[in-house]
Order: structure tokens, then C-alpha cells, then sequence
């Protein structure tokens, strides 16, 4: 691989802040620049109070089409009128939001997490609660970036339209656009870099799954079809009879945030495939009434019936909430496809396998988060430094056959629980260690209390959500009644 003097950086979230620190300690490079679509760094932990968007062209977010590149302009540079494509970049973070993972396992090798507990989390987990708010980890990605002149580095508000491999030069062509940036007109041009570091993640289109009547259900009633990352807490749906639908963090989370204020019970639709974590514990309150998958539903002259495949329905809804996942995109990227919701041909994850000078970081799922995000920033910057080989093209497709075999082609392929500890110390061997006085990030070696505290930290979430199961469940009884106040269910 020739040498690799120039590298750009697409997101200034965990992984691409991450990426800056250990692209710039190699100091093998003469050019790094990041580029963040949104106006500041966090990724998907940027929270905004403005209203989010209403969700549109259901067919296209069923079929994992919606984020669709947008149309460049002929010559460029160029200035534009802003395209009023939907692009998915609003918030997916609500004002209560707590992580859900111990901080110590989230937290990078060297910077810890600060230890700033909120109330809510101490009144539930104790004064030494592992947990921390939306916005302490936000500030934690961004201090990251306020050091060493790294802020430099990053442009915001801009977003990589387009990534392809110029053969020619073999470099890498990049159309940017940045939005504003003068009369109200999107700004576009072209740079060129030797290699490019994919860390946009994967939590920004959301997914909904086709249900017949569900596109008639929202334009009849506006604003009432929302996805999780929509939420914004249960104030706006008080009195309100609300369906959850999904089975993982997200919609457990909304369905419990939900019970104090909306009309109960809440209806949680589920498949019954929970999250393998946390289990099905909040499905469990008393005011949570599970109900099976949603076959259609009736919103015509005012109806508003939600029908379920057991054959029975409720009637009068006000909100549908889709807890049901996202679908990763990559629009500036029209040579590089996706497959069952994962970018195959990528060794380890990262890598490439027909051109080792496209990395992703991130692409994989939940857990050990940020943690393995550095793993493969080290990993990728050693190889792109030219400090780092990797093994023959044959061996890295037979580790992606054998996991397919193994895993599946699907999100099983992404999921590294309960291998941590191979996956980590197969990307510190591969980066190799910096010798004495030499430039570069060190990694430890994998320590076994990451995965312990990992699973405790799960534990103490569960356990939470017993004993608030518990206390509501000897409340009702004193009550002497259910508790659900329902209206007119149709059984």
C-alpha cells in the first residue's frame, strides 16, 4: 500500500474522536480533517430542545431505501439552495436520558468518564451509580476534541455528500457541502485524501417495519406515528392511550418512562425477541400490558383500531411509539453496499478487504462501546501509517466467511459478546506496540473486569426495574384494583 499522508474523518462522534487523537499520536501524517454533519461533537449523544422531525415515506424506511444520496450540483465549487431532502440528522436524544452502561466499560483506555451522577440515577442505583446523563457523555466526546489543537481539525456543519476512489490518482475524492454558508445557500467543493476513516455510525435512519394502515394511521392523524428517537418524554402524552412497539432498550425504556403520565395500561408490543442484556424485566410492570405484533390497522372516518395477530384490538390510540431499531446508511459511499443491515467485506469490521484504505469504525454492535471504538482507531491508524500489515486478502475473507458461518449474515455478525477478549487482543496484536520513545497510542491489554462490570452494569438495570415492578405491583394491591384504568378494549 503506498504511503498514506493524508486522512479524512467522517464524524466527530465517540469513534471519530477518538480516531483524531490516535490518527494525529502516530504522527505520521501530514493531513487530518474531520468532517461532522451536525454543529457540534457528540454524535448521537447531540441533544437539541427544538421539535424533531415528523416522520415521512414509511414505504422507503420499511425497505431501508429512505437516506438516499442527494443530487450534486453539476460544476462545482458551487453554491446551492438547500435540498429539502430529509437527511435524519435530528436528535435522537430525550432530556431524562441515562446511559445504560457501566462507565468505566464505556469509557477510553486513558480518559475516564467523569463521575457526575445525576439524582435520578442515584435514586435508583445508589450514590455509586455507574450510569451517566446524556449530556455528561456529550461533554466527555467533546473534551476530547478541546485538546492538543485537535479542534482544529474538525469542520462542522459539514457533510460528505459523496466518497469516491479517483483511479487515477488512487486517492480519495470527497464532495462536501456545508449548509449556511452564505445567503442561505449550501456550499459545495471536492478534497482529496489517501484514505478515508468511516465513523458515522449507525443510529440516525430509523426503522419501522411495513404494517398494513400504518401510513394511513399517520396521515390522517400527523404527528402521531413517532419513532423512539423521536421521543422527547411523556409530557406530551398525558392522558394519551399509547402503543410501544419493539422489544430492546428503546422501547422499554420509553413504555416504563411513560407510566406516570400516559393513560395506562401502556401497550407494549413485542415478538418476544428481547434484548439479550436486559431481558424482558420492564415489560413486567403491572401498568405495562404486552400485546402481540400489530397486523393492521383502521383509521378511516375517524377510527383509530389497532388490530393485533391474536385477533384482538384497541381501540381509539393516540400514539404509535416504534422502538424498533435504525437502519444503517451510507449515502457518500455509492460503491461501497450494504447487506442485511451491515457493510459486508470488512475484516475485523474495519478494514476493507479490497481497498485497505477505507476503514470503518463502529460497525458493529452494542457493547464494550467506546472502549472498542479505540481498539479499532489504533488498529487502523498503525496499518494506514504503514507501522501495521494485514494479513493476505485470502485470510481476511475466510475470517469473515467463518463468521458467517458461525454468527449469520445478519446483526449476529456484528454482536462480539461474549468474545471480547478475542476481538480486543486480536486488533492490539495486529497494531503492534509502539517501541520506547516511539509515536503512538498504547493499548492495554484486555482486562476481564471490562466484561465483568459490563454484565453487572446490566444487572443493576434489571434489578431496577424488579423492585419498581415490585413496589407498583403492592401499590395496586392496596388499592385494590388493576390499576389500568382502560377504556373500551375490544377482546
Amino acid at each position: 500500500m503506498a504511503p498514506t499522508r493524508s486522512v479524512a474523518i467522517i464524524g466527530a462522534g465517540p469513534a471519530g474522536a477518538i480516531a483524531v487523537d490516535t490518527f494525529a499520536q502516530e504522527k505520521a501524517f501530514d493531513v487530518i480533517k474531520v468532517f461532522e454533519r451536525q454543529e457540534k461533537a457528540g454524535g448521537c449523544w447531540v441533544s437539541r430542545d427544538n421539535e424533531p422531525e415528523i416522520i415521512r415515506n414509511f414505504e422507503k424506511l420499511a425497505s431501508r431505501t429512505a437516506d438516499a444520496p442527494l443530487k450534486i450540483p453539476d460544476r462545482l465549487p458551487a453554491y446551492a439552495p438547500p435540498s429539502s431532502q430529509q437527511r435524519f440528522i435530528d436528535s435522537p436524544v430525550y432530556p431524562a436520558l441515562e446511559t445504560n452502561v457501566d462507565d468505566s466499560v464505556m469509557a477510553y483506555s486513558q480518559e475516564p468518564i467523569p463521575a457526575i451522577r445525576s439524582e435520578w440515577s442515584i435514586a435508583r442505583h445508589g450514590h455509586d451509580t455507574p450510569f451517566r446523563h446524556h449530556s455528561v457523555i456529550r461533554e466527555y466526546i467533546e473534551d476530547l476534541l478541546n485538546r492538543n489543537g485537535y479542534q482544529d481539525l474538525v469542520q462542522y456543519n459539514t457533510t460528505v455528500e459523496k466518497a469516491a476512489k479517483d483511479s487515477a490518482s488512487n486517492k480519495w475524492v470527497l464532495t462536501l457541502r456545508k449548509g449556511g454558508s452564505g445567503g442561505g445557500f449550501d456550499y459545495w467543493w471536492t478534497e482529496t485524501f489517501d484514505a478515508l476513516v468511516v465513523a458515522s455510525g449507525h443510529y440516525a435512519v430509523p426503522y419501522i417495519p411495513e404494517i398494513r394502515g400504518l401510513k394511513e394511521f399517520a396521515a390522517a392523524y400527523p404527528g402521531r406515528v413517532e419513532h423512539t428517537k423521536q421521543y422527547r418524554g411523556p409530557e406530551k402524552y398525558r392522558g394519551k392511550r399509547v402503543i410501544t412497539v419493539g422489544a430492546s432498550v428503546s422501547a422499554a425504556d420509553t413504555a416504563v418512562s411513560l407510566i406516570d403520565t400516559a393513560e395506562l395500561p401502556i401497550y407494549a408490543v413485542v415478538r418476544g425477541r428481547y434484548n439479550p442484556y436486559f431481558g424482558d424485566e420492564a415489560f413486567k410492570h403491572p401498568k405495562i400490558q404486552r400485546r402481540a405484533p400489530i397486523s393492521h390497522i383502521s383509521s378511516s372516518s375517524g377510527d383509530r383500531t389497532v388490530h393485533f395477530e391474536d385477533g384482538t384490538s384497541v381501540s381509539d390510540v393516540d400514539h404509535i411509539i416504534f422502538g424498533t431499531g435504525f437502519t444503517w446508511t451510507l449515502p457518500f459511499l455509492p460503491d461501497v453496499p450494504t447487506r442485511n443491515n451491515r457493510v459486508p467485506n470488512l475484516y475485523q469490521h474495519v478494514f476493507y478487504q479490497s481497498d485497505p484504505t477505507l476503514v470503518f469504525l463502529g460497525a458493529l454492535g452494542a457493547g464494550l462501546t467506546f472502549k472498542v471504538f479505540e481498539w479499532q482507531a489504533v488498529a487502523a491508524a498503525r496499518v494506514l501509517a504503514g507501522k501495521a500489515t494485514l494479513p493476505p486478502v485470502e485470510v481476511q475473507r475466510k475470517w469473515e466467511v467463518d463468521r458467517i458461518a458461525r454468527n449469520g449474515d445478519g446483526p449476529g455478525f456484528m454482536v462480539l459478546n461474549p468474545d471480547f477478549e478475542e476481538y480486543f487482543e486480536h486488533l492490539r496484536i495486529l497494531a503492534g506496540e509502539p517501541g520506547d520513545g516511539e509515536p503512538g497510542r498504547r493499548l492495554p491489554k484486555f482486562d476481564q473486569a471490562w466484561k465483568d462490570n459490563f454484565d453487572t452494569g446490566h444487572e443493576r438495570r434489571i434489578r431496577m426495574w424488579k423492585t419498581a415492578n415490585a413496589a407498583a405491583i403492592a401499590e395496586l394491591q392496596n388499592q385494590g384494583t388493576d390499576g389500568t384504568r382502560e377504556r373500551h378494549n375490544k377482546i
